[in-house]
């Protein structure tokens, strides 16, 4: 009898171990993050190395950093991956989200015809070139969608002492970063581009990169859990495992092995709040 008790036992917790990997192989987040790191290929090699080793999936919401950060207002997603830091800093501040941290970095970059009418090869910063094509009046195609990248563009506009809002010269996408170089090369026009999107970027005609290189273009990237205490639906555990694991070492190593040719196309911070 004893026996048969201990036979049934050890049936039970079997049974119940079963119930629990069931339950976190089918356990997911929503991950609202900038069209960079999906169009730049990035998440495609990360997520499935996260999602062998924790059992959780990853549904990713692409957007524009501003529109993904009004995502987590809504508590439409459980993590952000974002990259316009006095935006991400304003939204933890207003109670949105909670343990931000540091996840990697790129830079952006300045394409544009290769011919480049407007001289920005020989400009002296990121600034000098965008005030050399405004004088030009040379075409410009914004992403107009208030993502990190519109975000940075219009900081250097402003740097430049230019409004380009109305001008001539001046087109609104109103999309993500793919759309936009398409929209830029199909005009043989300049933008701005986050590097990763650049790389992976195949319909690029005469377009070129014409001014990189200047630490003002230096573009990083940070991980926030949306706030449990503002929606209690967020799966914060789960969350939590996604930035832990972001962050980890063992995330960094993965950051750091994408690449597009040789080309490394986002580089690992260290682990800062």
């Amino acid at each position: 009898m004893a026996h048969g008790f201990l036979k049934f036992l050890k049936s039970a917790v079997l049974g119940l171990a079963a119930l629990a990997s069931t339950a976190q192989a089918g356990e997911s987040i929503v991950l609202a993050s900038t069209t960079s790191t999906e169009q730049s290929g990035l998440f495609n090699f990360i997520l499935p190395i996260f999602e062998k080793d924790s059992g959780i999936a990853v549904k990713v919401v692409a957007l524009g950093t501003g529109q993904a950060l009004d995502v987590g207002r809504r508590g439409d997603a459980d993590v952000l991956l974002v990259h316009d830091r006095a935006a991400e800093d304003k939204f933890v501040a207003e109670g949105y989200g909670v343990d931000r941290r540091d996840v990697m970095y790129n830079d952006f970059v300045l394409v544009g015809p290769a011919a480049d009418a407007a001289g920005v090869k020989g400009a002296k910063d990121a600034v000098d070139a965008f005030g050399r094509i405004a004088r030009k009046g040379a075409n410009w195609v914004s992403r107009g969608d208030r993502s990190g990248t519109h975000a940075a563009e219009l900081r250097f506009w402003q740097s430049a002492g230019v409004d380009p809002k109305g001008q001539g010269w001046y087109k609104e996408a109103g999309a993500g970063m793919g759309p936009t170089l398409n929209m830029a090369a199909g005009m043989g026009a300049y933008t701005l581009a986050d590097r990763g999107t650049w790389a992976s970027f195949k319909n690029r005609q005469d377009l070129a990169i014409v001014y990189a290189g200047d630490p003002k273009l230096y573009n990083p990237y940070g991980v926030i859990l949306v706030n449990p205490a503002k929606h209690p639906h967020v799966k914060r555990a789960a969350g939590e495992r996604f930035i832990s694991w972001i962050t980890s070492a063992e995330g960094r190593r993965a950051i750091s092995a994408y690449r597009i040719g040789n080309e490394q196309l986002f580089y690992p911070l260290p682990v800062a709040r």
